[in-house]
């Protein structure tokens, strides 16, 4: 007899799950079972008077080359970019990654960087923290310069109290290449990023929109507005509850909805497991939907900004990424701030948000006045980043052990509490269907 399963969360990691499972016999039936109005998650693109926008930038690029493949084949048709990153640091546009673009700096600054690097006193160190990494790989000179100050920024958490996941993928750079971006040539850096694609229409959410189009109905059935309540395990098989009063059952559940969730639906969690829960960092994320009535950022897409007086730690143009998304000789923007509850950005009033923005574009220099700041629409999301803090690894086995006793499967970015883009989250999907 086939196997009745239960997907929490209706996602990228949610639909793919499903896209993978539904290929094999002994899976009879597939729910999804998703909290908003439509599916998709994070990978999400929103409409407001005739514009489309993402929740955050969303590119479509991998080392994973099945898994990138596999990603541009749901799309109907997709437009082929070349990376235009900057980092915006005094007034000055260095093209990303920073230590490829040295020669931008001013001379004290660069100085200070070349020094720093070629006589680096904690090379010899192992690193355990995000900032002993940066300090390690790149001495303190870029670390202080930027590194520093764009991610307190963005994660709004001190880097000596983070680990290393999140950035020992990062190559380090050659005495060679220091010497050249120092004299002025600028290196490509991160090859695999540099040309990437994105949908012709549609925005990001044609990814997942292409995903279930190949979900088969006979199998799959997605429900939308299913705030899950309630995860009970009754021998061999799992009640789910929704706040609307619905019940579901099946022999198999899998969660890609937030840790938090789950847990809090579900019965008889040891005190152990909740605390271990609560102590897991995320921060939240709002996006300012920008227009300005002229482009004043060229033919760029994302620019970084660690300026601690600009409120916002990344701005992308939606216009780079083709003709759908252009209108006009106008420009309009993702502007991203990222918060967390009770923090001065989760208690400011709209008003001031809108004031902080407005600001920010005319500081660096995306707008001449205010006025001329057109904020479209704003849209918050509370799970965006997962926060890789010192505590993060002995939490999450402990959690991971718990929910497998339970026989509850963790997919996906917040399930089970990973930062992984959207080829990562493919490729754990289907090792994932590959292993059940």
């Amino acid at each position: 007899m086939g196997k009745n399963i239960i997907i929490l969360g209706a996602g990228l990691s949610g639909i793919s799950t499903a896209y993978f499972l539904q290929e094999f016999d002994w899976v009879e039936s597939i729910a999804l079972l998703e909290k908003e109005s439509r599916p998709g998650g994070l990978c999400r693109t929103i409409e407001k008077d005739g514009y489309l926008y993402d929740i955050g930038p969303h590119i479509l690029f991998s080392k994973d080359i099945e898994m990138l493949e596999l990603m541009l084949s749901v799309l109907e048709e997709k437009n082929d970019l070349k990376r235009s990153n900057q980092i915006l640091y005094k007034k000055r546009q260095i093209q990303y990654p920073f230590e490829n673009d040295l020669s931008k700096l001013p001379d004290e600054e660069l100085s200070y960087c070349i020094n720093a690097f070629n006589h680096n006193p904690y090379e010899e160190y192992e690193a355990s923290s995000m900032i002993q990494f940066f300090l390690k790989t790149f001495g303190e000179g870029i670390t202080n310069t930027y590194l520093r100050p764009y991610n307190e920024k963005i994660w709004k958490y001190d880097p000596a109290f983070m680990n290393t996941s999140m950035v020992d993928r990062i190559p380090k750079p050659t005495q060679e290449e220091i010497r050249r971006s120092a004299a002025g040539e600028t290196i490509e850096g991160y090859l695999h990023q540099l040309y990437f694609s994105y949908p012709s229409q549609g925005g990001i959410e044609a990814v997942p929109n292409g995903f279930l189009k190949r979900l088969d109905p006979a199998k799959c059935a997605v429900y939308t507005g299913k705030t899950v309540c309630g995860v009970e395990r009754i021998g061999e098989e799992y009640t789910v509850r929704t706040a609307d009063g619905g019940a579901y059952e099946a022999d198999m559940v899998i969660s890609t909805i937030p840790i938090q969730a789950l847990t809090a639906a579900s019965r008889d969690v040891p005190e152990e497991i909740r605390e271990c829960v609560n102590s897991l960092r995320y921060n939240s994320i709002a996006i300012s939907f920008v227009r300005t009535p002229y482009d004043l950022c060229g033919e760029n897409y994302a620019f970084m900004i660690p300026d601690k007086n600009v409120t916002f730690h990344r701005i992308s143009k939606m216009d780079f990424l083709g003709s759908a998304y252009h209108h006009g000789d106008e420009a309009t923007y993702m502007v991203e701030v990222t918060y967390r509850k009770n923090d001065s950005v989760d208690i400011m009033t709209e008003a001031k948000f809108q004031e902080e923005i407005r600001d920010g574009m005319v500081e660096i220099g995306f707008a001449r006045r205010k006025e001329d700041v057109d904020i479209l629409d704003i849209t918050k999301y509370e799970y965006a980043y997962v926060i890789y803090d010192l505590n993060h690894s002995g939490n999450m086995v402990k959690i991971r052990d718990y929910y497998a006793q339970q026989g509850i499967i963790l997919n996906g970015r917040f399930g089970n509490f990973e930062y992984w883009n959207m080829d990562r989250v493919l490729r754990e999907s289907y090792e994932l269907s590959k292993r059940l």
